[in-house]
């Protein structure tokens, strides 16, 4: 539900600008708010999800997010789109919740790591088709009938979880709702500190994605000037990079264990975007050199992606709905104030973009360093 939602209006970022009569970068404020209210509503699924199992609080996000739908269809300013777009976040992270803790229900813990890694391939098909059908319904009908199309897909989503979907989980009394025991269950989370690590740095990592979601309708419509068509298909190619070469993960996890694939990840990711950063400055990068680049870049982040979920979540079995939750308030929470900075830069420039996920990916790589080694000499 979220990278499609993403992903699909992305080339109607122009013909919203002009039909409000204001600038992209505004529009990408919609996109912030998105990711906001992602990473909000995460910690309203936990609690729910431990206490009364793993569907019944899906078909209250799905819901929420058909009313907050109509909305965006109905705005008639900015303001209104980007509160309808916070809203839609809270229905739709949901579902992205349910995915982190159904994998651990579901699977033995050794493999956790290959099937966020298969579900990753899964949620890929969205950033691979979404802009192309996004920038035909924006070229065609007008960017009004994406969300008419988000709705028709939420309703089938809707029927399928009802017919199809298995419950993983029983729902459990012994988790009260209560607000006291609420946050000393999400304390008994942050109180674990392979969780803080991996869940913080790996959300800094991940940032570079959205950074790139936020940036790239600036970067290729504006900078480079293709249509909103052809963005579509640069953008699904460029992310079949976090797709496709993310798959490496399986591959890599026979070799080596998920810290040193989460670490190594990162640190080509920073290298790959030193050398996007030189070849920009330097003039030698054009459309598809750049493209080419952000392709490898977001392949590191679709390596690391999979592993830093599974280790977030390792330590956890009673209240893994909170756990999931808290992940997903970070990574959201991180992504949200990247898109933020995108959205302030205005840059149509693709060197912002490689400062920041140089600076996204050193904290990353401080947090994954410094704290690996503190509570590793706890446990010692």
């Amino acid at each position: 539900m979220a990278p499609f939602s993403i992903d699909t209006y992305l080339p109607g970022f122009p013909s919203i600008a002009e039909t409000f009569g204001i600038s992209v970068s505004k529009v990408t404020l919609s996109l912030s708010s998105f990711f906001v209210g992602i990473a909000l509503g995460q910690v309203i699924y936990g609690p729910l999800l431990d206490r009364f199992g793993r569907k019944r609080p899906l078909y209250l996000g799905l819901i929420l997010y058909l009313v907050a739908t109509v909305g965006c269809y109905l705005s008639q300013s900015i303001e209104t789109l980007v509160f309808f777009r916070f809203i839609q976040a809270i229905g739709s992270c949901s579902a992205g919740v349910v995915s982190m803790v159904m994998v651990r229900d579901l699977f033995p813990l050794g493999e956790n790591a290959k099937i966020y890694s298969i579900l990753t391939l899964v949620m890929g098909t969205s950033p691979m088709v979404a802009p192309t059908i996004g920038g035909v319904i924006s070229a065609v009908f007008g960017w009004r009938m994406i969300f008419l199309v988000l709705f028709a897909l939420a309703i089938s989503l809707l029927i399928a979880v009802f017919v199809i979907l298995p419950e993983s989980k029983a729902p459990d009394k012994s988790h009260s709702l209560k607000l006291g025991e609420i946050l000393r269950g999400y304390w008994a989370v942050l109180g674990v500190p392979q969780f803080l690590v991996y869940a913080i740095g790996g959300g800094f990592a991940l940032s570079g994605l959205f950074a790139y979601i936020s940036s790239s309708p600036a970067i290729f419509m504006k900078g480079y000037r293709v249509s909103n068509y052809k963005y579509g298909w640069i953008f699904a190619v460029v992310t079949v990079g976090f797709v496709g070469l993310g798959q490496l993960s399986r591959i890599l996890s026979r070799f080596f264990k998920a810290e040193k694939i989460v670490f190594g990840a990162v640190v080509f990711m920073i290298l790959l975007s030193l050398i996007l950063l030189l070849g920009l400055i330097l003039g030698w990068f054009g459309l598809f050199a750049t493209a080419g680049m952000i392709f490898l870049i977001l392949g590191c982040i679709g390596v690391l992606n999979p592993n830093a979920a599974a280790l977030s979540m390792a330590p956890f079995d009673h209240n893994a709905g909170s756990a999931a939750s808290l992940y997903g308030l970070f990574q959201w929470g991180i992504a949200g104030v990247i898109s933020s900075v995108v959205s302030l830069l205005d840059s149509t420039s693709a060197v912002s973009l490689s400062l920041i996920i140089i600076g996204t990916g050193t904290i990353s790589i401080m947090i994954l360093f410094f704290g690996k080694a503190a509570f590793n000499k706890n446990n010692i």
